[in-house]
């Protein structure tokens, strides 16, 4: 009888211990789990604030071609602006008659005879061709400016990095109307095949296409035959997006580099270095890959691919 219960006892305080144990491992994972979260959320806060600045940065590069593109429709919208105001003392002076003949304190002679005149001074026919014009010119020139901001503003300005089910074409194309000016040395060629919607972050895909497109622009600068071809397309249930150009190309050591934060091939201050950093960490983020295919001399063809995923975060 004793040894059973000295059996139990020695059973017992094991069983005690094992059970201390085993909450003691449990307290530590539980925190180093709340650790390891509090980790994440951080990361995505930095990644988050590394993406802005990535973006800040890009925008600095298109801001001259920006400024370029805004001075063209604002000098003609002002130039039209100045016409209408040359035409405003003939409308004044051509009211002020009208009111004294409707008012009767001018009679029908002399009315015409001041209208012949102010006719004489400015021609009817002509003014009345030249309003219209003037007026749409300007309307549109307006209008460019307003498309212009407005797009700079959109890529600018902070995004929620929330994903939403979205075609992806509608953030290439939004991408290349912000590179207008950017790509006019460029031949552009761009292919749209229709693709599957797919849960996705428009504004950073938008930011990728925007990033590699520039590199592309800026490999082409010294190439009197520029050519930029983007294609997106859907293939074996992966959505692809790429960007061709004959430019420079890359050799095999920069292509091993090409990821690697702050490297880059341009002169300093034309570059950060952490455009295909950012490139790769969004893409990524997307469950997606990147192929380059690029050699010296011969231009380079870099290619987003992308799963189509149909429910949330998961491969269709």
């Amino acid at each position: 009888m004793d040894d059973f219960k000295q059996a139990y006892l020695l059973e017992k305080a094991a069983r005690e211990e094992a059970e201390q144990l085993l909450a003691d491992k449990s307290r530590i994972l539980v925190a180093l789990n709340s650790e390891l979260e509090q980790k994440i959320t951080d990361l995505k806060c930095h990644q988050a604030l590394f993406i802005q600045a990535e973006k800040m940065a890009t925008l600095g590069t298109l801001c001259a071609g920006v400024a370029h593109e805004i001075n063209n429709p604002l000098a003609y919208s002002m130039s039209n602006i100045d016409s209408l105001k040359s035409h405003c003392a003939y409308f004044s002076e051509l009211l002020e008659l009208c009111d004294e003949f409707v008012c009767s304190t001018t009679d029908k002679e002399a009315f015409c005879q001041r209208l012949t005149q102010l006719n004489r001074s400015h021609s009817f026919r002509a003014v009345s061709d030249d309003l219209p014009e003037l007026i749409s010119d300007t309307a549109q020139g307006l209008q460019r400016i307003s498309k212009i901001v407005a797009n700079l503003l959109d890529f600018s300005r902070p995004k929620s990095h929330e994903k939403q089910f979205s075609d992806m074409t509608d953030a290439v194309k939004s991408a290349l109307k912000l590179l207008a000016n950017q790509l006019k040395h460029c031949q552009l060629h761009s292919h749209f095949s229709p693709i599957s919607v797919s849960w996705c972050n428009l504004s950073a895909i938008s930011q990728v296409i925007v990033n590699i497109v520039i590199n592309a622009s800026q490999a082409c600068k010294n190439n009197d035959n520029a050519n930029i071809i983007v294609s997106v397309y859907e293939l074996e249930g992966r959505i692809h997006i790429d960007v061709e150009d004959n430019g420079c190309g890359m050799s095999e050591q920069t292509i091993a580099k090409i990821y690697d934060p702050f490297f880059t091939t341009k002169p300093v201050g034309e570059g950060t270095g952490m455009g295909m950093t950012m490139v790769y960490a969004i893409v990524h983020e997307h469950q997606g890959e990147i192929d380059i295919q690029s050699a010296e001399g011969m231009g380079s063809r870099i290619s987003c691919i992308f799963p189509v995923l149909n429910q949330i975060g998961l491969e269709g």
